[in-house]
């Protein structure tokens, strides 16, 4: 059984490697001088996370912008496409193609000046592909190029900021004749340039693309990286944009030419090693806690099932005494936790199911907002999740106002979240970000909410209501037992605060390269290790929900439900903490507003981090409380 658990999770692990792509999306094969659109997306920057649409910066246009029909998460995120003035054509080189001449004024020019002081990129499409600047000292690539760079201090005039007017489009492509016919593109970068076109100075007639003749480069002769003067935006004046096309024929398959996007950096064996470290670790330390525990509760529950008289069992100490007030219902907020739980396994089914639907090769990063779309589909639709868990675990309580907890599952974890967004959104406005959400777009959103999850919810918590009473295997006893002074190790704080660590360092690892994906604008496709993370994760945080339990049950503390569910979700607490560091550590964040936005989206993920730990920590002290107790023999 153990080598079949082994053999599937390492396949998982290279299923993810082999880069699967969404059923239905085939490969486009091109004729000889086809058309190949260039489509324009968005300008990013890690520095600020304030992305902006591509033509809100003064670029040159098409004559007609027509943008193509957005998915949820593609408004979401901002990342809306549309199309450019770039014109390629299959197999066809150019060399200097004039795409067009612009005045700017000094406040445009200012513009770009802090546009490249906070390093901001230009991302572009082509055949779904995303335009890639190659790094040749290390062999990776890194999506989108800088809209320009700062010439060093050892320049002939330094500190000047120099704008890339001239890129060149390197296009790979891919044949197979006796597969397909026509050319798939498997490739697509860009070199971008920074030069001072001139051209007849002598002629004062206006610039055409098509007769003005440049100096610098034409059609049989491309710019060099050795140009006489870069093109600076220190002030106002014309720029003029150009272009170079190049076709490379590559042995690189269709199916796999998103592989070089997915090496990221040149550390990724360091992200292989230390996965599978890091994965070793937690099992022994849960294989260990396991068999400790098992020899422990077997011992206990032998010795105190062969008592013959009633003084001996009463003589007993530690958990066993306590079977009459294991089961009472918390004092505090019963219907708080309740709905907390729910919401925590709605987030857990939503994971486990994006997980796998990944796994499957179903999020395809060709699939632009496909993730993003189905993380809130999936959350939608496991609404009923959370009103049968939080149903079933309010009547176990003993509750009797159904339709308050109902309501509070569908509306109190949802309506912080949108809450926390709508705020988000308003600042987005404000700063013209691309990330704005239109009004029609959050208008979806709440009947989402409201019009379909919400009503899931009542639908789930409908059968769990009238489903039976969870059996539990002792009584409770109409008065509350005296709880024993607790030891300085037994108290609250410690307990939660030690019970998140474990389940912490079985994801720091991995969470390094999710953050770098949110925050530094990185690609993630490791879902086979990330699948392998969450399943250890989730064991993990349901053993040491259990092994504090055990502790606190020994000590004949029998309030017990409220802490299992922070113990295992003080591990979001880590994360926050983490986040911290990663922002001081590996980000140059030092706007206010950006600062604001990271830390509230980290907070949002903390919060559902949260609630989905805690669940887990919950269910599975009930679990191992209803077996332990059915176990033992109580008159």
């Amino acid at each position: 059984m153990r080598i079949s658990v082994l053999v599937f999770l390492f396949s998982a692990v290279g299923t993810a490697q082999a880069g699967f792509y969404l059923p239905g999306v085939a490969p486009k094969s091109y004729d000889a001088r086809e058309n190949v659109p260039l489509k324009v997306n968005k300008v990013t920057s890690t520095k600020t996370q304030i992305p902006y649409e591509y033509y809100d910066i003064p670029f040159c246009r098409p004559p007609k912008r027509r943008g193509e029909m957005e998915n949820l998460g593609e408004v979401l995120a901002g990342d809306a496409i549309t199309n450019s003035p770039y014109q390629l054509e299959m197999k066809v080189p150019k060399s200097c193609v004039k795409l067009c001449a612009k005045s700017y004024t000094e406040k445009e020019m200012k513009l770009f000046r802090e546009l490249i002081d906070d390093n901001y990129r230009v991302h572009w499409i082509l055949d779904s592909l995303p335009a890639a600047v190659r790094n040749d000292k290390y062999n990776f690539v890194s999506r989108g190029f800088p809209i320009g760079f700062i010439t060093p201090p050892n320049y002939n005039n330094p500190n000047v900021h120099c704008l890339f007017n001239h890129v060149r489009l390197v296009v790979l492509y891919n044949e197979n004749p006796a597969h397909f016919k026509g050319s798939r593109i498997v490739g697509f970068e860009v070199i971008p340039f920074s030069v001072k076109h001139k051209w007849d100075s002598k002629n004062k007639a206006v610039f055409d693309t098509e007769k003005t003749v440049l100096e610098t480069c034409n059609d049989q002769r491309q710019v060099s990286h050795e140009v006489d003067a870069f093109q600076t935006v220190e002030g106002e004046g014309e720029v003029i944009f150009t272009y170079d096309v190049e076709w490379k024929e590559s042995d690189v398959p269709w199916s796999s030419r998103w592989d070089v996007y997915f090496s990221g950096n040149p550390d990724d064996e360091i992200h292989y090693f230390s996965i599978v470290n890091s994965l070793m670790i937690a099992l022994f330390l849960t294989g260990v806690v396991a068999m400790i525990m098992l020899r422990t509760l077997r011992q206990d529950i032998s010795n105190y099932n062969e008592m013959q008289t009633l003084e001996e069992a009463q003589e007993e100490s530690g958990w066993k005494l306590v079977h009459g007030d294991v089961f009472r219902p918390p004092q505090t907020s019963p219907m708080l936790l309740a709905v907390l739980a729910g919401s925590g396994a709605q987030l857990l089914a939503m994971s486990t199911a994006i997980l796998t639907f990944a796994l499957l090769g179903f999020m395809s990063p060709a699939n632009r907002g496909g993730l993003l779309t189905s993380l809130l589909l999936l959350f939608v639709f496991m609404g009923s999740v959370a009103g049968y868990s939080s149903a079933r675990l309010y009547k176990l309580f003993g509750g009797k106002d159904w339709r308050r907890n109902t309501i509070l599952t569908a509306t109190v974890f949802p309506g912080v979240i949108f809450v926390m967004f709508s705020i988000l959104n308003v600042v987005a406005m404000l700063e013209n970000s691309s990330t704005a959400v239109p009004f029609v777009w959050v208008l979806c959103l709440l009947v989402l909410w409201l019009g379909v999850s919400s009503p899931l919810v009542f639908v789930g918590s409908y059968f769990g209501f009238k489903r039976e009473v969870l059996g539990m295997p002792t009584r409770t006893n109409q008065i509350a037992r005296h709880i024993p002074e607790r030891q300085w190790w037994g108290h609250p704080l410690l307990c939660i605060a030690v019970g998140g660590i474990l389940p912490f360092g079985a994801v720091c690892i991995e969470l390094f390269f999710i953050m770098s994906a949110l925050w530094l604008h990185q690609i993630y496709y490791v879902f086979g290790f990330l699948i392998c993370v969450f399943f250890i994760m989730g064991i993990t945080c349901a053993e040491i929900a259990i092994v504090l339990t055990y502790f606190q049950l020994c000590n004949e503390d029998y309030q017990w439900w409220w802490r299992s569910f922070f113990t295992s979700g003080s591990t979001a607490v880590y994360l926050f903490i983490y986040s911290i560091w990663y922002f001081a550590s590996k980000l140059q964040i030092d706007a206010a507003v950006s600062i604001f936005i990271y830390f509230t989206y980290m907070g949002m993920i903390s919060m559902a981090f949260f609630l989905m730990t805690g669940a887990i920590g919950l269910f599975a002290c009930l679990w191992f409380t209803r077996t332990i107790y059915g176990a033992i023999k109580v008159d």
